[in-house]
């Protein structure tokens, strides 16, 4: 492959899963040879994507305001350089639809990458109009071809997310040394019971309630769970905080549970866990927390829709209940805690897969 030039778009440089990928795939364009520039309005990950090599100019094109059509001429400058103009949110993707405009069949090519489940509309619609969509699971790729049915479905493909570290071994079950740690600094999690792991921020989406109603069923049955909740803990978040604590106290379970912040060390947590949840209210893009748990040998027991359902269907199927069935999840639990399945032989969810496929996509557009 030439060497190509590929600037990425997205809103901000702070934490989450586009960020995650963005940051990925510059770090694989310049171990390649390529030139890797992304547009954002920086963030906390700005000295990491410039630690890669990677370039960044700074446009605000995130902020949904008339205002950002303003960058449109910068963007058309930019381009003029570029093989590639890959955009990874919705209003980017706008902007960078709008600054192509005019620059005729020599100009670069259009890809866009759908990451999310996101409400159909106009303005969504423009995350369907690249040249190629990538797709980040079988859930996306569908919702798409359900809402924007004029898009011709050969021009979206899948790119599935992976992670660092997905073809390691998996940690031993149990990892007292994992728990031990993991108690010395929660002392909720303490005790010779089983623990549950729950990583998400501090929204109801993530469905902190369903597992306290779960820690309160499975207690109820004279196990010594505890419940941990990395990453709940979040400022300005203290109303939920309140009622969160309330209902653990209400359901008697106040003292088997940890609310935390998120912890850098997520392998670490994983590994002292010995069942990890994942009951977001709302069907997610893909399920991150699926392939990571699994990935260090820790059965997983979620919600069966989105790419939750998707992933577990197909990695762990004894994991799948019924959303919002709690009885279901509690009988789910309770086997899964006394006999473990096995994690799956071979992990096709890693950073390197993505990372081919992505660049192969880039190769496959700028011949």
């Amino acid at each position: 492959m030439r060497r190509l030039t590929v600037v990425q778009l997205l809103p901000a440089l702070d934490a989450g899963g586009v960020e995650r990928s963005t940051l990925e795939i510059a770090n694989a364009l310049v171990r390649a040879g390529h030139r890797a520039v992304v547009v954002s309005a920086g963030g906390r990950l700005l000295p990491s994507l410039e630690a890669l090599g990677a370039e960044h100019v700074a446009l605000d094109i995130g902020r949904k305001s008339p205002l950002a059509l303003r960058h449109v001429p910068a963007l058309r400058r930019l381009f003029r350089d570029a093989d590639i103009v890959h955009a990874r949110s919705r209003l980017p993707a706008w902007l960078a639809w709008l600054a192509l405009r005019g620059m005729g069949d020599g100009g670069p090519r259009f890809v866009t990458t759908a990451h999310g489940l996101n409400s159909p509309s106009r303005y969504s619609a423009i995350m369907a109009r690249g040249e190629r969509v990538a797709c980040v699971s079988r859930t996306v790729r569908a919702h798409l071809l359900r809402h924007y049915p004029r898009v011709d479905p050969a021009r979206r493909g899948g790119v599935k997310r992976g992670i660092a570290g997905a073809d390691k071994p998996p940690a031993p079950l149990p990892e007292p040394d994992a728990r031990a740690r993991a108690a010395a600094l929660h002392p909720a999690l303490g005790g010779a019971g089983p623990l549950l792991l729950l990583p998400g921020r501090g929204t109801r989406l993530k469905g902190h309630a369903d597992a306290i109603a779960l820690l309160a069923a499975l207690r109820a049955g004279g196990d010594d769970v505890r419940l941990w909740l990395p990453g709940a803990l979040q400022a300005g978040r203290d109303d939920y905080l309140d009622e969160l604590r309330a209902l653990a106290r209400s359901a008697g379970v106040d003292a088997a549970l940890a609310i935390t912040a998120p912890t850098a060390a997520i392998a670490e947590a994983y590994a002292a866990s010995d069942l990890v949840l994942q009951l977001s209210r709302k069907p997610e893009a893909f399920g991150r927390t699926v392939i990571e748990a699994l990935s260090v040998g820790r059965p997983v027991l979620g919600w069966a829709h989105g790419g939750v359902g998707e992933l577990l269907a197909e990695l762990q199927p004894a994991g799948a209940v019924p959303a919002f069935d709690a009885a279901a999840l509690a009988t789910r639990a309770r086997a899964l805690l006394d006999a473990p399945p096995s994690p799956p032989p071979a992990m096709p969810y890693t950073l390197r897969a993505m990372q081919e496929a992505t660049l192969a996509l880039y190769g496959s557009m700028a011949t």
